[in-house]
């Protein structure tokens, strides 16, 4: 059996962040509290097309995430909803610094389909 063609597509008009965040010491587990109830909203903000939570392997009270938008209209779409508002209301106790912000312009995104098939043989 041949592996399926990986999943490929370009990104026109879309926008994306990576934010760094720092818990204050001990708080990590809180702040992925907040992040997974804020994480299970999304499908309020129909243009927030990507969004990912990651560890730091180096720096045990740091997370990173990943997102990227539908244009302008779609990162003032996250900044208006409610659960948004929340999350940022839940975050103002846990971290530590101000989040770190850095914006780019996705162009390509390339998924492994063995990604989506693993996930709904429930091997995670």
């Amino acid at each position: 059996m041949t592996d399926p063609e990986p999943l490929n597509r370009l990104l026109p008009q879309r926008l994306g962040m990576v934010v760094r965040l720092q818990a204050q010491p001990g708080r990590r587990a809180g702040l992925l509290d907040a992040l997974h109830r804020y994480a299970d909203r999304l499908a309020e903000e129909p243009a927030t097309e990507m969004f990912v939570i990651s560890l730091d392997p180096d720096e045990v009270d740091v997370v990173w995430l990943h997102e990227w938008f539908h244009g302008d209209a779609g990162v003032n779409a996250h900044r208006s909803a409610p659960a948004f508002a929340d999350l940022m209301h839940d975050l103002s106790d846990l971290l530590a610094t101000p989040p770190g912000i850095m914006r780019f312009e996705p162009l390509r995104v390339h998924l492994a389909p063995q990604l989506f098939e693993a996930e709904s043989a429930s091997e995670f």
